[in-house]
């Protein structure tokens, strides 16, 4: 198989500018109102708590809104991606907010290497993360490097049964198509569009990605010495991830649930976890 870094980094590196210039991330409501924080880092909180003064790292930071967001909880955050082109809009947006943010270009794998072994009081994590790694026991192994010892993992993901699902036939039915465990051989894929609405035409389109079982990546995790403090399943997930067969909440128009007997789907999961 070619270089996934190299391939899905392209796709990134493309989407980057097009991500910061959309509604979606409001790159504009960030500059104008100091107290903005991300829907997605909304949704967390009652979750997550309090983290004013803890040093915190975002692994996977893409454009940095989440990032920035923690920051303005009280974190002192560092972000992490290995896309320089995300990264250069994270920058911006720190620099037109003022805000004191470390963005770091480096492979989550080599995340320990680059900013110091338990260095950290929280390892964040947001959605759409963990699909692009193929081992997530060498992922397990970079939170439990990078957390001093009763540092916590917060992490809120796409549930590996909503990444497992195949395209929905004319009847509507979900089913099962795409593998639930991690495998070697990764799923590819070829789609010229982004999760956000652009008129940008990109050429980098073939990405490759993993599913995680959601006992792979507890056992991965305890396996380093970390035990599970949180684990909650949600019946949404911050964008419309099954076209046409979702809808917006009502009190929460950034999330989007099946419309459909929702109780049928688990959409994404929050996993929490501290390290002995």
């Amino acid at each position: 198989m070619e270089d996934y870094r190299a391939l899905n980094r392209a796709n990134w590196d493309e989407r980057a500018p097009a991500h910061a210039a959309s509604v979606d991330y409001a790159f504009d409501r960030f500059v104008a109102d100091p107290g903005h924080i991300s829907d997605v880092v909304r949704f967390d909180l009652p979750l997550l708590g309090k983290v004013a003064g803890l040093r915190g790292v975002h692994l996977q930071c893409h454009i940095g809104t989440d990032t920035l967001s923690l920051a303005r909880l009280g974190a002192r955050m560092s972000g992490l991606d290995f896309s320089p082109a995300s990264l250069a809009q994270a920058r911006r947006l720190a620099q037109l907010t003022g805000t004191e943010i470390d963005f770091v270009e480096a492979d989550v794998y080599d995340a320990v290497d680059l900013l110091g072994t338990e260095a950290y009081d929280l390892v964040f994590t947001g959605v759409g993360a963990l699909c692009w790694l193929p081992d997530i026991t060498r992922w397990a192994s970079v939170v439990a490097g990078l957390l001093r010892p009763g540092g916590r993992l917060f992490i809120r993901e796409g549930h590996p049964v909503l990444w497992s699902l195949a395209d929905p036939d004319e009847s509507g039915r979900l089913v099962i198509g795409y593998p639930y465990f991690e495998r070697a051989q990764p799923t590819e894929w070829d789609e010229p569009g982004t999760y956000v609405a652009t008129d940008v035409v990109f050429t980098h389109n073939r990405t490759v990605e993993w599913n995680h079982g959601i006992s792979e990546v507890v056992t991965a995790l305890m396996a380093t010495g970390m035990e599970l403090t949180g684990l909650v399943e949600h019946d949404s997930v911050p964008w419309e991830a099954l076209p046409g067969m979702m809808a917006p909440l009502p009190d929460q128009p950034s999330e989007w649930r099946l419309l459909d007997r929702p109780e049928r789907l688990p959409h994404t999961y929050t996993l929490q976890a501290r390290k002995r």
